[in-house]
């Protein structure tokens, strides 16, 4: 069970971080357009991402993401998972600013630069990376750690007892 809700958790990420980070090129490319037939084509394309790939994708790494601790939850004594869920936040405010940017954008009710643009394609980078380290790495995993060694003695102990029939 717990391989296949992480494997949903990673089809989420990509759906959500992979659209989230084209959509933010696209508005790019949108802020810059002269042509208004080809900035109505460049909204729907953000519209469709956001709505139909980036949302969808990020509720599964939501949902997801509270199986897999459900599962175990001496994981939320992690202070590295504390740091990732502070990210993910994060992450989940640069989503929506995106989405209204781009919104009032497609109204007609804000302007955007493509410069604003970059500055949050590389933020949700910058974000996405210190998540990937942290999850990778388990830095300050110390009560995990502990844990692990605790069964893993209590493992042996439990093997040399029976290796002496006792």
């Amino acid at each position: 069970m717990v391989a296949w809700t992480l494997v949903f958790h990673i089809i989420g990420l990509v759906f959500w971080l992979g659209s989230l980070l084209v959509v933010t090129q696209i508005l790019g490319i949108h802020v810059e357009e002269a042509s208004p037939e080809t900035r109505a084509t460049l909204s729907r394309l953000e519209s469709k991402l956001l709505r139909g790939l980036a949302h969808p994708g990020a509720a599964l790494m939501v949902i997801t993401g509270i199986l897999l601790v459900s599962q175990d939850t001496n994981y939320l004594r992690e202070a590295w998972l504390h740091a990732k869920l502070l990210l993910v936040v994060i992450l989940v405010a640069l989503d929506l600013r995106l989405t209204f940017r781009a919104r009032g954008l497609q109204e007609g009710r804000t302007e955007m630069t493509r410069r604003e643009c970059m500055i949050l394609h590389g933020a949700i980078s910058l974000v996405f990376l210190a998540i990937l380290i942290l999850v990778l790495t388990k830095p300050f995993g110390v009560h995990r750690r502990q844990a692990e060694l605790r069964r893993g003695n209590d493992s042996a102990a439990i093997g040399n007892l029976l290796k002496r029939g006792g």
